[in-house]
């Protein structure tokens, strides 16, 4: 019997139906392709398409379209003044985009550079992972170049750091540092999740890769988590084969979250920039408040560097969202500090719509021992205030009571 001339059954006929149309007309909103597996016309085109001899698509492991969509978008913003179109690909996590890198461009004997001044996940990654992997690592204060250079090996295969770093607001001579890197045969790598592509394009200074967790700013709103790394398409290709490897694949729908956050970065930036000069200005003053690291401060060892390096809006140059607040009395003020809070919120991650506040030494940088800490130039009592889309005299006013309430 021909399986054409006859009535296919109830439970086939719910498994076939037919396809969703297509359209001549070009959607605004990104569209989500929730999908684990592609059909292809043949056997010839499943393989290769698997084997990259033509493009497609074929397991959302491998690639998605919503997340090359999400990508390229970032890419482009990346690469916007770059006479060579760079690639990009998206990962499930910061940390995933992270330990791609690593496990791409590092391997047994390799030796790393990288700024004692960096987020707790990726201290530990380096320090309790990969070394047990037979990858070394020397934490260098990033700002001392004479120390980068001296930290330097022939084994050295990257040069780490964070455009911005993160707790200490500490930012990087990209393109010094990039010299030095490739003085040495290096890479060097720029984890620019604190200076968002409407801050810092560190492609543009010399980097070779760069990085975000998307989950911070680009995302935007606290509802989603991804990474991305950005660099040109002979050293993505290979992050690519790593990352479908390991498996650290983006979702179809976090992609569509991230892509849409774009749209709105360069609104939601500027405000929380300028709101963040403020409070770092007027916190500042305060007597309860033993310093404050903001790029923005004219005080700020990095001040004149990030005017030179970061973008200018109508605004000004905006010198990023994150304060870093040390009151006077060590860790148990700067625990007291954040507890008492009302407005901004003791919570995770940062760059969202609300202002969040960390005990940096108890959370974000946990994995750092005293030692490392100090190193790293971070007091025990700092506290990291990621500005959000509210009034900046509300959070300054909600600080104040808090630092009042300290007892100095």
């Amino acid at each position: 019997m021909e399986i054409a001339r006859r009535q296919l059954g109830e439970n086939t006929r719910a498994v076939h139906l037919p396809p969703p149309p297509e359209s001549a007309q070009r959607p605004l909103g990104t569209p989500i392709y929730r999908t684990a597996a592609f059909a292809f016309s043949g056997a010839e085109e499943y393989a290769a398409v698997l084997n990259d001899q033509v493009p497609g698509y074929s397991y959302s492991r491998i690639d998605n379209p919503t997340v090359d969509a999400f990508a390229r978008a970032v890419a482009a913003l990346e690469g916007a003044n770059l006479s060579r179109w760079p690639a990009a690909q998206a990962f499930a996590s910061g940390m995933a985009a992270i330990s791609g890198v690593f496990w791409t461009f590092a391997r047994a004997g390799a030796h790393v550079v990288a700024s004692a001044a960096l987020y707790g996940g990726t201290y530990s990654l380096l320090r309790n992972v990969l070394s047990r992997f037979g990858v070394e690592t020397s934490f260098v204060n990033i700002s001392d170049l004479d120390a980068v250079r001296a930290a330097m090996r022939p084994a050295t295969r990257i040069l780490y750091t964070e455009a911005i770093a993160n707790p200490t607001t500490a930012v990087a001579d990209l393109g010094r540092l990039a010299d030095i890197a490739h003085e040495t045969g290096a890479l060097l790598v720029v984890d620019s999740t604190l200076a968002p592509p409407v801050i810092c394009r560190p492609l543009e200074h010399g980097a070779d890769l760069v990085l975000h967790s998307a989950t911070k700013y680009i995302g935007g709103h606290s509802d989603v988590t991804g990474g991305v790394v950005t660099g040109p398409i002979e050293l993505v290709s290979q992050l690519r084969a790593t990352r479908i490897d390991t498996g650290g694949s983006l979702s179809p729908d976090d992609a569509f979250l991230l892509r849409r956050g774009l749209e709105t970065l360069p609104v939601r930036v500027r405000r929380q920039c300028a709101t963040a000069s403020v409070f770092a200005a007027t916190l500042a003053r305060h007597p309860a408040v033993a310093y404050v690291d903001y790029p923005g401060l004219p005080t700020h060892p990095g001040h004149e560097l990030a005017r030179r390096q970061f973008d200018a809006g109508p605004e000004g140059v905006r010198f990023g969202a994150i304060v870093t607040i040390t009151p006077y009395g060590g860790r148990d003020a700067g625990l007291a500090f954040v507890t008492r809070l009302r407005l901004a919120a003791p919570a995770t991650s940062l760059g969202g719509t609300h202002t969040k506040a960390s005990h940096v030494a108890s959370t974000t940088h946990r994995q750092l021992d005293d030692r490392a800490l100090s190193a790293a130039g971070i007091d025990p009592g700092a506290v990291r205030f990621s500005i959000g889309l509210e009034d900046a005299e509300d959070l300054i006013s909600d600080a104040f009571v808090a630092l009042e309430a300290l007892g100095r």
